[in-house]
Order: structure tokens, then C-alpha cells, then sequence
């Protein structure tokens, strides 16, 4: 039993070791001093704020995720956010005051840029890109939070390697604040609240992240508070926290319910596609308002053939759901030929299918052929040293897993080298724009 103990004793000190930041902690003056530099916005920061503004504007309008992505790398919003957090946690007024100060103005500079920037363009099109920034829900605060505690934890050591441009990534504080000037802009109120209650999240949270690292890691204390305004500071942020979280939380639950009505109306559309000599025209699927409309072609149906769809509705969990069915192109019931143009439809629609299946795999050669030369317009905006770039698909094989690991391969070519950190952020850019975090970056060794 004893050795037992000291063996589990021994396991949690291993592990304790292994997490432990102090080691690679840097000296907390340092660290202060890099948080206040951060929080200022003159000179070179308010040139790149307002250059990252008019980037992430341009990438929205455009569509353009690479530029989007951009615009997130070069924005020194996170500055003043760690401040807000940092100088609580250390009970530094000044710095909080400065923090506040530099970030209001910083929102506020942002929003005028962007808003005028929609404003002149003639492009006033809601592309995918800015409708993405309207509907946060708990999934946004999980990655503000994460994304937060990485930031500071980096902020914090020594080793700080290619965490804090991922973290402008994945936090996005920049394009929901360009949205909200679109919203502004084009006088569509949704837009404008959707965009901005988004970027409240990423802000609370990453500031929260940065009050809690400062707290664990015992930041030296540069000011003092009475205890009466401690604990009043708690349940501000307290309250703050819970009004920013819950209507996340409502948000998520309502995406979560429509991505499983969509899931499930796809099965049930599938299982009445062909219902007693008839054929499914056309569906549409309405997952906000939980709505199937139907529209078969063939002999006419009666009600009680409607009632039979739409009960088996049930079978899918689609018992809530409103369908409505229609009546497209009919044959009457003694037409000689009902039989046949329906047997001839059928196998229209299995030919169809299939040749639906080549095309897909066709097109899926195509585009990973095609893929090379779009990631290579997209990396030369940013890095112009890039001189050519080659995408293909492999497969992973390991003696320890049967099944084989899908892993992009992108080979890159320079016209001169990269500077330190850039070989980081290309390939952060890439895990963002093909959305995969299981991807290999070959230089080419023949570059000077």
C-alpha cells in the first residue's frame, strides 16, 4: 500500500513538473514593461491599428479570408485588453486607466475607419465573411478564453516561439469590429449589434485569461486597494461575466438544435425522396424557423398520403417541424404511361447520382490541383518573398494505427529567405485557410 502511494506521489510530481511555468518565466519587470508598451497607442502602434483596419475592411468587403487573416496577425488591439486584465490583477490604476483610456479610443477609431470605409465603398454585398461575425454563441467565449490564457502565458515567458500571432488569429478581435462599422454603415442594426456583442466576448475573456494567469503566477503587487473596493471589483466583473456569458450560452444551444434539425431533415428527405409512385421534386429546409417544404411530382396525393409523410417526420425527431407539402407535376390516375415516365425518372435520378459522384471526385482533383496557385496569391500579399508554392494531398501510414492520417503537404519555394518568426506565421496562416491543424511545410532546400 505504501508503495503504492509513494509510486502515485511520485507520478503527480512528474506531472506537476512538467506543467510548471516558473521555469521559463520571465522576469515580472520585463514583463510589465512589455504589457505597458503594449497598451499605448501612438507612433508605430496607431499607424499599425489603423493600417489593420483598413485591411480587415477591404478583406470583409472583398470576401477575402486570406486578407481577413492578415488583418488579424498586424492588429495591436490585444495590447490594451492584457493591460485591462494584467493591471487588475496587480492592482495597477494607472495602467488600468491607461488601458481603458488607449482601448476606448482604439475601438473608437477602428469603428469611424471601417464605417466610413463601407460607407464610400460600392460594395455593400453581406459576403460569408461578414456573416460569420453576427451570431457568437459559447463557442466564441471557449476560444476567447483558451486563446486569452495562451496569449498571457506567452506574454509571460521566455520562450513566447509563434503563440501570440495564433492567438490574433483564433481571438479575431478585428474583423467583429470592422462588421459592426458595416453594420453602421449600411443602417442594418443586426449586423451592428451581432458584431459588436461578439467582440465584447473576445475582450472580457481575453482580459479575464490575463487577471487569471497574473493572479496564479503571483505578478508583484503595484498598488494597493482598500478590501471593501476588492471585493466590489470581484462582483463587478463577476456581473460583467455572467451578462456577457449567458446570451452565449442561449445562442449556442439554439446552433447546436438547428445543425441537428438540418442533420435530421437531411435523413428524413432521403427516406421519403420516392413515396408510393411519387417523386420528391424539390426540399427547402428552413432550420431557423424549423421548417421542411416538400414538392413531389407523380399522381396526385390524397391527405391521408400526406399525413403518412409527414409522420414519419417523427422517426427523425422532427416532430416540432411545420412541413408543408405540394403538389408539383401530376399524371392522372388511367394514363398508360404513369408507370413507365415514373420508372424512367427513377433511373434518372440513380444515373444522376452518379454521375453527381464522378463529378464530385472530378472536381475534388481539380480543386487540389488548383489549390497550389490560389495559396500562393493569397501567402505573396503577405510574404512577397514567396515565390512559388505546390499543394497536394497524402495519406499517413503508422505501424502502431491501421487507419491512415489525411495530411496536407505544401511546398514552398523563396526569392529570399524569411525573417525569424515568418515560417511560423506561414504556417499558422495555412492551418487557418485549409482549416486543418494536420499539415507539413517543405521549404525548398535549393533556396539561397
Amino acid at each position: 500500500m505504501e508503495l503504492f502511494s509513494g509510486k502515485s506521489h511520485s507520478i503527480l510530481h512528474n506531472i506537476l513538473h512538467f506543467l510548471n511555468l516558473e521555469a521559463d518565466l520571465e522576469n515580472p519587470d520585463i514583463i510589465h514593461n512589455e504589457i505597458q508598451k503594449g497598451v499605448t497607442f501612438k507612433g508605430t502602434n496607431l499607424w499599425i491599428l489603423m493600417f489593420a483596419t483598413i485591411v480587415a475592411s477591404v478583406g470583409l468587403n472583398m470576401n477575402s479570408t486570406a486578407v481577413i487573416i492578415g488583418a488579424m496577425l498586424i492588429s495591436p488591439l490585444m495590447g490594451p485588453i492584457n493591460g485591462m486584465g494584467y493591471s487588475i490583477a496587480t492592482f495597477d490604476t494607472e495602467l488600468f486607466r491607461l488601458s481603458i483610456k488607449n482601448f476606448s479610443f482604439a475601438v473608437f477609431a477602428s469603428l469611424a475607419a471601417s464605417t466610413l470605409y463601407f460607407f464610400l465603398s460600392p460594395v455593400s454585398t453581406a459576403h460569408s465573411e461578414l456573416l460569420a461575425r453576427t451570431s457568437p454563441t459559447i463557442y466564441d467565449v471557449v476560444i476567447a478564453l483558451f486563446g486569452g490564457l495562451a496569449g498571457i502565458v506567452a506574454i509571460s515567458s521566455r520562450m513566447k516561439g509563434n503563440v501570440i500571432p495564433g492567438v490574433a488569429i483564433a481571438t479575431a478581435l478585428m474583423p467583429p469590429l470592422c462588421t459592426a462599422g458595416y453594420g453602421l454603415a449600411t443602417f442594418q442594426p443586426s449586423f451592428f449589434f451581432g458584431a459588436i456583442y461578439l467582440f465584447t466576448i473576445n475582450t472580457i475573456f481575453i482580459a479575464l485569461s490575463a487577471l487569471w494567469v497574473s493572479q496564479i503566477l503571483n505578478f508583484p503587487i503595484r498598488g494597493t486597494i482598500p478590501e471593501k473596493r476588492k471585493k466590489a471589483i470581484n462582483n463587478m466583473i463577476t456581473v460583467v461575466i455572467l451578462i456577457v456569458l449567458i446570451p452565449s450560452i442561449y445562442f449556442g444551444y439554439q446552433l447546436v438544435q438547428q445543425e441537428k434539425f438540418v442533420v435530421n431533415s437531411g435523413k428524413y428527405i432521403s427516406n421519403i425522396s420516392l413515396f408510393e409512385g411519387n417523386y420528391l421534386l424539390k426540399n427547402d429546409v428552413d432550420k431557423k424557423n424549423k421548417k421542411i417544404r416538400l414538392v413531389y411530382g407523380g399522381t396526385e396525393l390524397t391527405n391521408d398520403q400526406k399525413k403518412e409523410i409527414i409522420s414519419k417526420a417523427i422517426d427523425f425527431q422532427l416532430g416540432n417541424a411545420k412541413i408543408q407539402i405540394e403538389q408539383g407535376l401530376t399524371f392522372n390516375e388511367g394514363d398508360e404511361a404513369t408507370d413507365q415516365a415514373l420508372k424512367l425518372k427513377d433511373q434518372i435520378s440513380r444515373l444522376s447520382a452518379a454521375l453527381r459522384d464522378r463529378e464530385a471526385v472530378i472536381d475534388s482533383m481539380k480543386a487540389s490541383t488548383e489549390l497550389g496557385g490560389l495559396l500562393l496569391k493569397e501567402l505573396n500579399i503577405l510574404f512577397p518573398q514567396i515565390s512559388s508554392c505546390g499543394y497536394t494531398e497524402s495519406y499517413i501510414f503508422t505501424a502502431s494505427d491501421h487507419k491512415p492520417q489525411k495530411q496536407a503537404v505544401i511546398m514552398i519555394s523563396l526569392s529570399s529567405p524569411l525573417k525569424n518568426g515568418e515560417k511560423e506565421k506561414v504556417k499558422g496562416f495555412l492551418k487557418e485557410r485549409l482549416a486543418s491543424g494536420n499539415i507539413k511545410v517543405i521549404y525548398d532546400t535549393n533556396e539561397d
